[in-house]
Order: C-alpha cells, then structure tokens, then sequence
C-alpha cells in the first residue's frame, strides 16, 4: 500500500511509521557514536550499557527484575524477536494459538518451525479474546499462545483480568507465551499496558518483545529487544546467533544514553499518540465513517459500510488511487476474514498531513 500510495501520489495513512523524525538529541547520540568509531561487531547479545538500561525500565515500569546478562537480547527489530521466539520453542507438529485478526509475521514463523498455527478469531465489536474457545482450542499439543498488546490492526489492549485468565488456563500445562508489546507505550485513556513481565505467573514462561522503532519514531532502524528467563532465554540466542548474530552498534550506544538521558521521551509518549488519535477522529467525526477511538497503538479502525460495499482490498486501492488517501485493509491479517467493511488508518502523522487526509475522507 506504501508503494501504490507513492506512485499514486496519495497521502500515506497505510503502513505504520511517522512522517515526522526521531527526536533531536538521539540523533546527535547517533551520530556522535558513528564517528566515536563504535562501527565494529557489538556482544551478540547486545551492548551491556543497553541492557542495563532496559532491565532498568523493566523493573521501573513492570516490577520485574531482569538480570540484562542473561535475560535481555537486543534484536534487529521486533520482527526478528518473534521469528527467533518461535523457532526457539515450537518443533514439528507443536500447535500455536495466535488471535484473528492477527500481525502478519507469526504465521509464517510457526510455518518455518514446523509447526501448526491455531487462529481463533476475536470477538467483535471490541475485538477481545474468546476465552471459551482458547480453552476448547488447548490441548497436548499447544506448545505456544501469541498475544498482542495493544494489538495492531485493532487498537485493542489486554487488561490485567485477561492476564489473569490466561494464566489460569494455561497453568497446569507446558505452553508459553510470546507478548508481542511493540506499542507498549500508546495507551489511551485512563487504561494503562499491562505486560505479561508483571504478572508473576506469566513472566515465568513468556518472550516479551518491545520496539525501539516504534518509541523512538525511528523505525528503520530495526531495533528492538526480547525478555525472558535465562532457560528460554538461552534458546532464545542460540536461534538469534544464526539469523543475524548482532545488532548495529552505534545505534545501540546511542540509545543507551537516550533512555538514561530522556527517560520523559516513553512517559510521555501516550499523551503525545492520544492527541493525534484525537485530532484525528475529531477531524473525520462528520464523515461517514463508523468508528471508535482506538484504545492503543497508532492505528484507528473505521468501519465503511455506509460508504460502499467493496471488498476492502477494492476499496483501498480505489481509495489510494482515485481518492488520494492511503489504507490497510483488514481481511489480510485473517485466516477466515468476517464479512464486515472495516479498514485501518495510521494516524502517526503531522497534523498537517491528518488535516490534509481527513478533508478528502469527509467528501466520500
């Protein structure tokens, strides 16, 4: 959708990064460090000074005190984090539950392991889990539940009742969890990210996984980190240690001082998402697009029934190349996609460019 919106010439609401750049000081931290000569093969587990400092943020944010020898790795991007989480754990014929809509890179990884993905689709209006069907859906092979807070495509959180409810389904047998956390830092409201690092039952046999490109506005960085205990951990880096070994080293020395420096940079990060989800809602209020305000992430879901009955890949493309306004359409991130008419924008942009959007949106 990127691409056809810069062939098209359309404002690009579709894939999820800023049109804005990181912040000033992490980039003078960048740079001060590639020519500080930190340009040579970091620890394969990462810098100690980053781990450090995210153990500190754990145990700040989350109560949960990691040790960063053994039970932090810094990755190149999320993606690679849950990629190298799965193959870790799931063997051939291993069952993984992951919920529908789900992030298009999970399936894949279970595929490559060998192993059988169980989608069980959420539970519209509000998109939460199904817990009478994740526990008809458990059984001798579940080796690995997915989980996604605040999830993409939906803006939907888990709370800390759903932790709770998983844990107790999953208590008597041996399933882990992979928490995929990468927008851990936009949640709205009064609501706030419950991880699975604080709950003392399911930090005891999860990977949570987290972005820095995601808080740090600088997602072509690819750089991210995984935690766990130092058991799963330990396969964990035995898969790392062969899908790229290592991870840029200036950059991680950059961001090492940028969360010692800043640490008011993720506080804040919520209320800094939240007016722009605001902004932008109030902006297409009056259009005919159904919608409530996401809950979490930079993605707000609209539903377009009142406007055509498309297919929402029609109606995309339609609307990326005839309307100037780029999408993501849901059925995707589906196995067996509901016949609904919903479609998702990003709103991780400059107010200009939502202004600028929503005024082509408001004459659909």
């Amino acid at each position: 959708m990127s691409k056809m919106a810069q062939d098209h010439g359309a404002i690009n609401l579709s894939q999820g990064f800023p049109d804005f750049d990181c912040p000033e000081r992490l980039k003078e931290l960048v740079s001060h460090y590639l020519y500080d000569r930190k340009n040579q093969y970091p620890p394969m587990a990462g810098i100690p000074q980053l781990r450090q400092q995210i153990a500190n943020k754990i145990t700040t944010l989350y109560g949960y005190v990691a040790d960063p020898e053994t039970e932090v790795t810094v990755t190149s991007g999320a993606t690679e984090a849950l990629f190298d989480a799965v193959q870790a754990v799931v063997h051939r014929d291993d069952e993984v539950i992951m919920f529908d809509p789900a992030y298009d890179s999970y399936e894949p990884a279970v595929q490559m392991a060998g192993g059988r993905s169980i989608r069980i689709p959420l539970r519209l209006p509000d998109y939460s889990i199904d817990w009478q069907r994740l526990q008809e859906s458990i059984n001798d092979r579940t080796r690995l539940i997915i989980i996604n807070s605040p999830h993409n495509p939906c803006g939907a959180i888990l709370t800390r009742e759903d932790l709770d409810q998983l844990a107790a389904l999953i208590a008597d047998r041996e399933i882990l969890v992979l928490s995929d956390e990468v927008y851990e830092h936009m949640v709205y409201g009064e609501e706030q990210h419950c991880s699975v690092l604080s709950h003392p039952i399911l930090r005891e046999r999860c990977y949570a996984v987290f972005s820095f490109g995601k808080t740090y506005h600088a997602t072509g960085w690819k750089l991210a980190y995984c935690v766990a205990n130092p058991a799963l951990m330990g396969e964990f880096r035995k898969v790392h240690q062969f899908v790229t070994f290592t991870t840029t080293s200036f950059l991680q020395y950059a961001i090492a001082d940028f969360m010692a420096e800043c640490p008011e940079h993720a506080a804040e990060l919520s209320a800094f998402y939240q007016k722009k989800r605001d902004r932008f809602c109030d902006l297409i209020a009056e259009s005919r697009f159904k919608f409530t305000p996401s809950r979490g992430t930079y993605f707000q879901l609209v539903d377009y029934s009142e406007i055509s009955d498309k297919h929402d890949m029609e109606f995309v493309t339609e609307l990326t190349q005839h309307k100037g306004v780029a999408a993501i359409p849901l059925t995707p991130f589906y196995r067996e996609a509901p016949n609904t008419r919903i479609i998702r924008f990003c709103f991780c942009k400059d107010n200009s460019t939502l202004e600028q959007a929503a005024e082509l949106l408001n004459k659909l």
